[in-house]
C-alpha cells in the first residue's frame, strides 16, 4: 500500500493515472500532455510500474501503457478499512470534556 500511496503523491503521475482511465496509450501519447523531458516521465512511469498500478507491454518500438485499476481499488479499499470506514460498523462516539 506504501508504493501505491508513493505514486499517487505526485500530481504528474495521477494525471497519468487519469489519462489511462479513458484507455491504454504509448508512452509517446502519453508525454505528449506534459511539458517535461524522457527521463523525467520514464522516472515516473517507473514509480508507477513499481506500485503495480501500470501495466506496460511492448509494441514494436512502443511501449503500452494500462492502467490497473483492480490495485488502485485495492489499496484505497484497504486504506479505508484501516480507518473503519466503509464498514457498517458505526463509529466509537467520541469523548468530549466536561
Amino acid at each position: 500500500m506504501s508504493q501505491v500511496f508513493k505514486a499517487l503523491s505526485d500530481p504528474t503521475r495521477r494525471r497519468v493515472l487519469q489519462l489511462l482511465r479513458q484507455g491504454a496509450m504509448s508512452a509517446g501519447a502519453i508525454c505528449e500532455h506534459f511539458e517535461v523531458s524522457k527521463p523525467t516521465m520514464s522516472a515516473h512511469f517507473a514509480v508507477l510500474k513499481e506500485a503495480d498500478l501500470v501495466h506496460a507491454e511492448k509494441a514494436g518500438k512502443s511501449v503500452i501503457y494500462h492502467l490497473k485499476l483492480s490495485v488502485l481499488e485495492e489499496a484505497l479499499l484497504g486504506f479505508a478499512h484501516t480507518f473503519g470506514l466503509g464498514t457498517d460498523a458505526a463509529p466509537a462516539p467520541m469523548e468530549t470534556s466536561q
